[in-house]
């Protein structure tokens, strides 16, 4: 019941609380309703206050101006009503009013003009600066385009008041200003202190993020802009007052050639279609989805299904005209008001913008929205080589297709759909009696090359399915060496792909007997009488990978046998392509029995083979697998030049069919061993999107990758990029298919990355959803784990009710699967936040705690676990310690650190550390509270020099600044 004013204030308190949206809105609207029947200026100020607030920040700005013409009304007649915070808030609220009133073009100038000078006379009345009001002044210009640099010094010329827009906020504005001059590299100078991190607000640095993406991409500072995207967007999302800055990040996503994310940002964010209450940042929102929108319609996806407009259904091309007509109207009205053509200018240039990168920008977040974009990118890079000539002629066409594939030239694919077009299109009659053969043979090729395209997309059931076809057709044709051939692939294809497929040795053995009867009756060519020698390879590879560390001696005589008459014979037959794929199984198997050296010194001569041969295009795979073996001999650097090239080949070629994304992983791995984060970050992103271009096939690598990011990330300083890179693993599609235990690695590492953003809520939120769903599992250590994180992120999140029984669950969980040191470690932390949270009345409930933290440990003792023994009970004593001090009990504080100090020297050099500590709490207490100054400075001169001798520089400086304060406090 709203019936007294306590009663209105404790409501404005409680919805205080909520997060910005309609409810609070709501709410707010209700609580002046209430607060009106009460003649208390200050409790009916507070509500329109808060009111305004909601407004502001719901996406319905223009509502203000109304709402604090009656804040004003009451301050003229009742000044002495507001309470302090709420004066200040009348002054600092006029900025407020004038922001509103410039972002509704229904509001003519000369009324903005008028506010301006009311705000100007109240500053000047109370006493106040005008720096603020030439602030607003500038804001006006730049808007319209007249007097901009004129306003801009007047304004920046002025010295900043205690009623300025906050540093960080200022620092956004300065910084816009020198974008639209053209000036990236200035405005991003001006940013620094924002993007930095050393000077924010509530809304900064993530609005200034959002703002400095495209000169980010302009000024070539890529890794930069991806890390604004990923950490400014999870701010924006979903919040109504926010569609300026969400339209910037979509913009951002078309111009950096990651469309589908742009989509997937515009179906979160539908509902800002509906808002109408911020005019100005309702066209920011509209123009940066129309720069999305008109890329993908001259794209040619007319028809792709969006999101748009609640209500209806939506494609690119309906989308785009409904822009056209809303933003371009909103334009208009802006510009009819102004007198001036500056905001049209500004919606036509950001239309006129082209991509700004030539490749799409790697962002490592996973985008499920139109997955039929992801195959390419928006701009086709410009190729690196002269690719090979289509003849016109279509038997001449055929020939130089099957030339090409004999080498294992990459152009050979982009032949046969040539070939594959014109064969089957309406019409078409094949001549028969010329160099191509006959439509069967046709017929039965195309089918091949219909299993190899399926076997690249990981489909191989299906490019079984079309060897198979292509064997009969083949057979039908009396050609016998090519369905031999073809049918011997069948034998090999699902190998290690699909589960309970074993090598058929029987059938392989049949396969090499005819092979050979045909070979040598000229009835197989040679190249398809080495493939079935190479499919043999394969699988005694395949058995001989499958059964290591410590393969059967069978199986290695097996594997030397096949492979070597593979290499035997294909040099015999002059195949020097052939014969580098048999080095490559020798040195593949080599490095995975640990002989690097051997297979290093064999891939190197394999490419001064291939280089002999003149077949390039055959060398990023082996570049690829010597980038692994460097790797994995510890020689990192060499590895990261090597996979370089390796992709930098394989993309030259067009050889779409290299494991690009693979080798971008392993490049991150190597990257990051050499202590490259940044080139591992870019190099990981981009392996992730990559697997993403696979589809759902690809899913769990990608995921993989991405949990490899993440951590990167984190390890880097950088969680909220890690959190936005987990987040999208866990809002895909795909997620559910997952492994199990993948999901779980996932949630848990999104949960201490939220822990570490002090995101406390969602952190608690996500290690309860990880306890229910590893409750189950066999190894009960994982929940023990959860559990305990859970209980301090609960606490954190002032959820106490909640935190204790997860507390109770981590203890029931560490009964049957123990966590030693966690279990303590957790009891503990507890322990401080009780303390933290209630003061002395929280003593009985902490030191409760700490009681259950010395039982894990006795329970540990005799039970003859593996544990921490000093660090668990010399963290009891030390957090006793500071428990007891915090309730007063300054003496029992003392003997418990002092207890503490004996038992960290049980733990040698690596406890040094934490006895600094331990002394430090003992001398705080003993000289500060107790008033033994002597005492005090005695026990650091000797903690002093024993961090000194022991390498523990930093702790020294530390104890000798306490004693530097204790001994003057005596003084």
């Amino acid at each position: 019941m709203l019936d007294t004013p306590d009663a209105v204030m404790a409501a404005l308190r409680e919805n205080d609380t909520r997060p910005y949206g309609r409810p609070r809105t709501v709410t707010a609207e209700e609580l002046v309703d209430a607060a009106e029947q009460f003649d208390d200026t200050g409790v009916r100020s507070l509500a329109l206050l808060e009111l305004m607030e909601a407004y502001q920040y719901d996406g319905e700005r223009s509502k203000s101006p109304v709402v604090f013409a009656r804040v004003l009304k009451l301050w003229d007649t009742d000044p002495d009503g507001f309470g302090e915070w709420a004066r200040e808030q009348v002054f600092w609220r006029f900025k407020w009013v004038a922001s509103s009133l410039l972002g509704t073009p229904d509001v003519p100038l000369e009324a903005i003009r008028r506010w301006h000078s009311e705000m100007r006379d109240r500053y000047r009345a109370a006493g106040f600066g005008l720096q603020p009001y030439y602030a607003q002044r500038f804001h006006l210009a730049a808007h319209t385009g007249v007097g901009t640099e004129d306003a801009y010094e007047l304004w920046t010329a002025r010295p900043r008041t205690e009623l300025s827009d906050c540093h960080a906020c200022e620092i956004r504005s300065r910084a816009a200003h020198h974008v639209r001059a053209g000036d990236d590299a200035r405005a991003l100078v001006a940013w620094r202190p924002v993007l930095g991190g050393q000077s924010t607000c509530s809304e900064e640095p993530y609005l200034s993020h959002a703002s400095a993406l495209l000169p980010m991409l302009r000024e070539g500072r890529l890794d930069e802009a991806r890390s604004s995207h990923l950490v400014g967007y999870r701010f924006v999302r979903g919040k109504a007052g926010m569609a300026r800055p969400v339209g910037q990040h979509i913009e951002f996503c078309a111009l950096s050639g990651n469309e589908p994310r742009g989509l997937e940002i515009l179906s979160e964010n539908r509902d800002l279609f509906t808002l109408t209450g911020d005019p100005g940042g309702r066209l920011d929102f509209l123009t940066g989805v129309e720069v999305l929108i008109a890329a993908l319609a001259r794209q040619g996806h007319g028809d792709l299904a969006v999101s748009g407009p609640p209500g209806s259904g939506w494609t690119v091309d309906t989308l785009l005209a409904h822009l056209r007509s809303e933003a371009g109207a909103l334009a208009d009205r802006f510009d009819a008001r102004n007198g001036t053509d500056a905001v049209g200018a500004r919606r036509r240039a950001r239309l006129e913008r082209e991509p700004l990168l030539a490749e799409p920008l790697a962002l490592g977040v996973r985008s499920a929205a139109a997955p039929e974009l992801a195959g390419a990118p928006a701009v086709v890079p410009a190729p690196r080589r002269a690719t090979e000539p289509e003849p016109e002629d279509f038997a001449a066409l055929v020939v130089r297709a099957r030339e090409l594939d004999l080498v294992g030239h990459p152009d050979a694919d982009r032949l046969w759909r040539r070939i594959a077009e014109r064969f089957e299109a309406d019409g078409y009659v094949h001549e028969e009696g010329t160099a191509a053969g006959t439509a069967g043979r046709l017929r039965a090729e195309l089918a091949e090359q219909r299993a190899h395209a399926a076997l690249d997309r990981d489909d191989h059931t299906g490019g079984k399915a079309e060897l198979l076809a292509a064997a009969d057709l083949f057979e039908q044709e009396g050609l016998l060496g090519q369905a031999l051939m073809v049918r011997t692939r069948t034998l090999v294809v699902e190998l290690g792909e699909v589960d309970g497929v074993a090598s058929d040795w029987p059938a392989l053995d049949e396969a090499l007997g005819r092979a050979r009867e045909l070979h040598a009756a000229g009835g197989m060519s040679d190249d398809d009488y080495l493939i079935v020698l190479q499919c043999r390879a394969f699988a005694a590879h395949h058995d001989l990978v499958a059964a290591l560390p410590e393969p059967p001696a069978e199986l290695v005589a097996r594997f030397g046998e096949v492979v070597g008459a593979y290499r035997t014979e294909s040099v015999a037959l002059g195949s020097p392509k052939r014969a580098a794929t048999a080095r490559q199984y020798a040195a593949d198997a080599a490095a995975r029995q640990g002989r690097m050296a051997e297979a290093a010194a064999e891939l190197r001569e394999v490419m001064a083979q291939l280089d002999a041969a003149e077949l390039p295009w055959q060398t990023p795979r082996v570049l690829g697998l010597l980038g692994q073996v460097l790797l994995q001999s510890g020689e990192s650097a060499q590895a990261v030049e090597v996979f370089h090239r390796a992709l930098a080949e394989a993309a030259r070629w067009g050889d779409d069919s290299y494991p690009f994304a693979p080798t971008y992983m392993m490049l991150g791995h190597a990257s990051a061993h050499t202590g490259d984060e940044g080139a591992a970050i870019r190099a990981l992103s981009e392996a992730a999107a990559r697997f993403d271009r696979k589809g759902r096939a690809a899913a769990e690598e990608a995921a993989q990758v991405r949990l490899q990011l993440a951590d990167l990330l984190r390890g880097n300083g950088r969680a909220a990029d890690a959190v936005a890179v987990l987040e999208s693993v866990l809002l895909d599609a795909a997620a559910p298919e997952l492994d199990e235990r993948l999901l779980a690695q996932v949630r848990l590492d999104l949960a201490r990355g939220l822990f570490e953003l002090e995101e406390y809520r969602d952190a608690a939120e996500e290690y309860l959803r990880l306890a229910d769903e590893v409750e189950e599992w066999e190894d009960g250590s994982t929940l023990t784990v959860v559990a305990c994180e859970a209980s301090l992120a609960l606490a954190r999140a002032d959820r106490w009710e909640a935190a204790d029984a997860s507390r109770e669950r981590a203890l029931a969980a560490h009964a049957e699967a123990p966590q030693w040191d966690q279990m303590a470690a957790t009891l503990r932390d507890f322990a401080r936040l009780v303390m933290r949270e209630q003061g002395p009345d929280g003593l009985e409930s902490a030191l409760a705690r700490l009681a259950e933290a010395d039982a894990v440990g006795a329970a540990a003792e005799q039970a003859g676990a593996s544990y921490n023994s000093w660090f668990l009970r010399g963290g009891s004593h030390y957090e006793r310690a500071r428990c007891l001090a915090v309730a007063g009990r300054y003496e029992e504080a003392l003997a418990e650190v002092e207890r503490a100090v004996p038992v960290y020297e049980e733990g040698g050099e690596q406890a040094e550390s934490p006895r600094a500590e331990a002394v430090r709490l003992a001398a705080l207490i003993e000289g500060t509270d107790l008033g033994r100054t002597k005492a005090a400075t005695d026990r650091l001169t000797a903690a002093i020099a024993r961090c000194r001798s022991v390498g523990l520089p930093e702790a020294a400086e530390i104890l000798a600044d306490l004693r530097e304060r204790i001994a003057a406090s005596e003084g």
